[in-house]
Parts: structure tokens; sequence; C-alpha cells
């Protein structure tokens, strides 16, 4: 694995042990229960836009175990 790639890797690692991801996490799955909810949408493009956000929110609340599967793979291949 490349150098700058691998510090980009253990820089999130460092970021996702703090006390501040953590809290953002936290609150970012309470929202996300929220913005999945039907009834709450009132139109089509409603919709749309909750799946957009939702699209968002589970990209960063994956990102760690994303991160996590990453560096695993590439500490299996030797890289």
């Amino acid at each position: 694995m490349d150098k700058a790639v691998e510090q980009y890797y253990d820089n999130l690692q460092d970021m996702f042990m703090t006390a501040g991801w953590k809290g953002l996490i936290e609150e970012l799955s309470a929202n996300a229960l929220h913005i999945n909810s039907v009834e709450a949408t009132k139109d089509n493009e409603d919709l749309y836009f909750r799946k957009g956000q939702l699209n968002i929110l589970s990209f960063i609340l994956n990102l760690e175990s994303t991160i996590d599967h990453i560096q695993k793979e590439g500490s299996d291949e030797g890289i």
C-alpha cells in the first residue's frame, strides 16, 4: 500500500477513536431513523431527497467498517 494512502487510513482510524466521531455517529444514526420514515414523506420529490440523504448517511455511518475492511484486505495481501 502506498505510504500516503496508508497515512490517510491511519488518520481516519485516529479520528474514529475520538469522542467527537462517536457523538456524530450517534446523532446521524438517530437522524437516519427520522429521515427513513415514509410517513413523513410528502411527495415523490421529497422521497428522492430523503433517498439521497440516506445514501450519504449510509456512507458516513459505514465509513469505519469500510476502512477496517480495506486495511484488513491490504494486510492479508501483504500490501
